[in-house]
């Protein structure tokens, strides 16, 4: 970690910075440093990646308390504070490292007078829970979808013991306590007489069998939590903020029953010059005055590379021009929006002589009254007195 810039460094802002200006310091490095404007440059590659490591941290909230906190050990996934089941960002998390049944909560609270026959059979098959975790990909990736590796920590049977909680040689046994019932009744005395109630067994935990001899690696719970890395599709279309579920990919499920599911929040990197809208995808491009007026052939960067447009002549500054189908495609079909192409005209500065006397010329022959550069106009335009 001695070798790292910090990320507030990188980025060049101070740790008291906005959301809105860490994401516009971050475009401005970015297109900087974009290697779609820096080919075959080592050096421009390097600082690309060092500022969208830099942005991955600061612009999610949990991760910047983290760094903010215990520097670059808060955000380091050797130090157990990496991309995991728990969530971060503005998705949060849905599993938050407990496992539990409400049914049992909730039975052990009213587990049913006279027997508690209202309560749910401890041992049937039970869905496991969802997990939910954070990728961030980038503009193209989110255009095109593409395939990524997550690593997250879910739970799952015990490879060891099968699931049944007891150590190998052995098998769960007939609970004494409950005699397999997985409750037991309990009277008290009232004021108004002796009220029966039932509770789950605490030798077998409402389960009515036990494990004498448990699992040495799952301490007899049949199930154990570990990190996994699953491969994802990234479906196109895919836009900031939305959530995609992959199923049967969450924790596994209790007494044989099914596992959760995995959903995944997307976090999309801004693009130096591209923005999103819906479907479509705007750029800005700044021409000359006279590329405006003569029309010109340009090339523009587009999601599949740059294209040649015939920019037309006449040209106005704030003109949009369409390039239809070249935008992102639709999620779950294969229709495309467009780009649009906005149209910016750079105004001359710092003109010599000779280029004035060449606009002059030019004012002239559009019919227009001459210009005196030496004449100071007023605010709307009328001679200044002296």
């Amino acid at each position: 970690m001695a070798d790292k810039r910090d990320y507030y460094e990188v980025l060049g802002v101070s740790k008291s910075a906005t959301p809105d200006e860490i994401k516009k310091a971050y475009r401005q490095l970015a297109k900087k440093y974009h290697p779609d404007l820096n080919p075959d440059n080592k050096e421009a590659e390097a600082k690309f990646k060092e500022a969208n490591e830099a942005y991955e941290i600061l612009s999610d909230s949990d991760k910047k308390e983290k760094y903010d906190r215990f520097g670059f050990a808060g955000v380091d996934p050797s130090y157990g504070a990496g991309q995991g089941g728990g969530g971060f960002g503005g998705f949060g998390g849905f599993d938050g490292g407990m496992d539990f049944d409400l049914g049992d909560l909730f039975g052990s609270f009213f587990g049913g007078f006279g027997g508690g026959g209202g309560r749910s059979n401890p041992n049937a098959p039970r869905r496991g829970s969802d997990i939910q975790t954070n990728i961030y990909i980038t503009f193209e990736e989110a255009a095109k979808g593409c395939k990524k590796t997550v690593e997250f920590q879910k739970i799952e049977v015990c490879n060891e013991c099968s699931g049944s909680g007891a150590a190998k040689g052995s098998s769960p046994q007939t609970c004494p306590d409950c005699n397999s019932r997985g409750q037991i009744n309990v009277q008290q005395r009232t004021p108004f007489g002796t009220i029966s109630t039932s509770k789950p067994c605490q030798r077998c935990g409402g389960k009515g069998t036990f494990n004498p001899n448990p699992c040495t690696r799952c301490k007899g719970a049949g199930r154990i939590r570990r990190t996994v890395k699953q491969e994802i599709n990234i479906p196109a279309g895919i836009d900031d903020g939305q959530i995609f579920t992959v199923r049967n990919q969450g924790n596994a499920g209790a007494n044989g029953g099914p596992a959760g599911d995995l959903r995944v929040g997307v976090i999309v990197k801004p693009h130096p010059f591209f923005e999103r809208d819906g479907y479509n995808v705007w750029y800005d491009v700044t021409v000359s005055f006279v590329q405006a007026a003569l029309g010109d052939k340009l090339r523009v960067p587009t999601i599949d590379g740059q294209v040649e447009y015939i920019l037309p002549a006449g040209t106005q500054p704030g003109d949009i021009f369409k390039l239809k189908g070249r935008g992102i495609q639709v999620l779950n079909s294969t229709r495309r929006g467009d780009q649009l192409i906005r149209v910016n005209i750079e105004v001359p500065r710092n003109l010599n002589e000779k280029q004035k006397e060449a606009l002059m010329n030019f004012n002239t022959t559009m019919g227009a009254k001459p210009v005196d550069p030496e004449e100071k106009r007023g605010f709307f335009g009328g001679k200044k007195k002296k």
